[in-house]
């Protein structure tokens, strides 16, 4: 027995011994290369990746980073308590709040955005958030798609360190999160309205209340009849003297901020372009409208709100009239194409003539020299190549793309038309958002260039 002690003894004494020899320079190498290590947390199921694997990945194209957030974050806005705003240069997104989408073509749709932004099997794949959630929802669904090179990543770490690069989209605000409305409910002046003094929330929809308004809306919103700034049966932009009534009717002022929303994103942002048009200093929309509300998981209302009208708007009407481009402008424009693109949004049969768009409007073709510059893939009420999913704004990265397949270059002045108006006004905004700054909005459109007889026409495949 005490043979077998000794024996113990020495042997204990032995392995102390070796550990006691290992040098400082030793440790601190083993500590330095464990840095290096990608590290398994025991509680997780997947990888977590440090900050320095991640710049690693990014400067190697068998990663790729995916920004799994509301794109709200993507965009700039500082979300789930992130230091800096926006994403990790070099990210790409898909947001697991695009999971919780309810689309009969769903997976149809995600396959091409998973695509579109490289994120295939053969990828080692970084999903990254701020919650602890969205990046394992994201990771979850990939792996039921048959992805295995999954890891995560807490975006804190990066927005932490102030060396790092993030990047935002130069007028990220314009297009706000259902959390920051929210926030202005509920009395609070949260990021970038720090300074806004008369912050109105509005819901715009064509139609009498009874036809959207009513069914739930916003809370404190009151609504808007898009037939208020372009009258029937023409449903052209109004005249100046109809905008004036328009703005004293529904109590607007040229210092307010308004936030504008709706269950069509259209007449949201119709409105709010053209109340931009007249003035407004600060005019934003609600990004996803009441989609996006509704997801966050906030209730609608349908209490009848109304607003006090007032005197004076307290400026000239229009006081932004660059907003909007005439007639006259554009065929003016269109003699120079070296600095003037008229960008036809709507879809590609409209564009070649087969179709005219609008149940109320006959003629079919586009107005000589505009580009292609797509808008929906079935009819004019959509915009598929605008929209994610869940009606955010897109990544602006990739309808620029488009464009530039065009041949539309954004370094010249970019006209957007449609058929009136509506689906530009949210092209034109997410235009904004990204930072291009030569922009209008040709708000006639095809109805209103197609209905002057004196005005040419063609139809069939451009030529090139």
């Amino acid at each position: 027995m005490k043979k077998k002690l000794l024996l113990i003894l020495s042997i204990m004494m032995v392995i102390f011994g070796l550990v006691g020899c290992t040098s400082k320079e030793d440790k601190q190498e083993v500590k330095n290369n464990s840095k290096q290590e990608i590290k398994n947390d025991s509680k997780e199921e997947y990888t977590s990746i440090n900050t320095e694997k991640v710049q690693e990945a990014l400067k190697d194209n068998s990663w790729v980073i995916v920004d799994a957030r509301l794109n709200d974050a993507f965009n700039g806005w500082k979300l789930d308590g992130v230091s800096r705003g926006g994403r990790i240069k070099g990210a790409v997104d898909f947001s697991a709040n695009w999971l919780k989408v309810e689309d009969d073509n769903k997976e149809k749709i995600l396959d091409e955005a998973l695509e579109t932004k490289g994120i295939s099997k053969d990828k080692n794949i970084v999903l990254y958030d701020a919650n602890g959630n969205d990046a394992k929802a994201v990771a979850e669904y990939l792996k039921g798609k048959g992805f295995s090179n999954l890891y995560v990543f807490d975006v804190n770490e990066w927005a932490n360190d102030e060396s790092l690069p993030m990047e935002k989209y130069e007028n990220y605000q314009l297009i706000v999160p259902a959390v920051i409305v929210k926030d202005i409910i509920d009395g609070k002046k949260p990021e970038s309205f720090e300074n806004a003094k008369n912050i109105k929330i509005v819901e715009a929809s064509w139609g009498e209340e009874k036809t959207s308004y009513a069914n739930g809306h916003i809370p404190t919103a009151f609504h808007i009849n898009t037939d208020s700034v372009e009258p029937p049966p023409a449903w052209m932009l109004g005249d100046d003297e109809t905008l004036k009534k328009f703005v004293l009717e529904h109590g607007f002022t040229k210092e307010d901020t308004v936030i504008v929303t709706g269950e069509e994103q259209m007449a949201a942002y119709r409105v709010a372009t053209v109340l931009r048009y007249i003035g407004v200093e600060d005019v934003r929309v609600l990004n996803g409208g009441t989609t996006a509300w509704t997801m966050a998981g906030y209730e609608l209302e349908t209490t009848s709100n109304k607003p006090a009208a007032v005197t004076e708007f307290g400026g000239v009407i229009p006081g932004n009239p660059d907003v909007i481009d005439t007639m006259d402008e554009t065929k003016a424009g269109l003699k120079t194409p070296e600095k003037f693109i008229l960008v036809d949004n709507r879809t590609w049969d409209e564009h070649i003539g087969k179709e005219s768009g609008y149940s109320y409007h006959d003629i079919k073709g586009r107005i000589p020299g505009a580009v292609f510059g797509y808008a929906g893939k079935t009819d004019s009420y959509s915009l598929d190549y605008y929209r994610n999913i869940d009606k955010t704004m897109r990544n602006a990265k990739e309808f620029i793309a488009l464009w530039e397949e065009q041949g539309i270059d954004t370094t010249k002045h970019l006209s957007f038309m449609c058929g009136s108006g509506w689906r530009v006004a949210e092209i034109y905004t997410y235009a904004d958002v990204f930072g291009l700054d030569d922009i209008g909005i040709y708000s006639d459109g095809w109805i209103g260039w197609s209905n002057d007889s004196g005005n040419p026409i063609e139809t069939g495949e451009p030529t090139k």
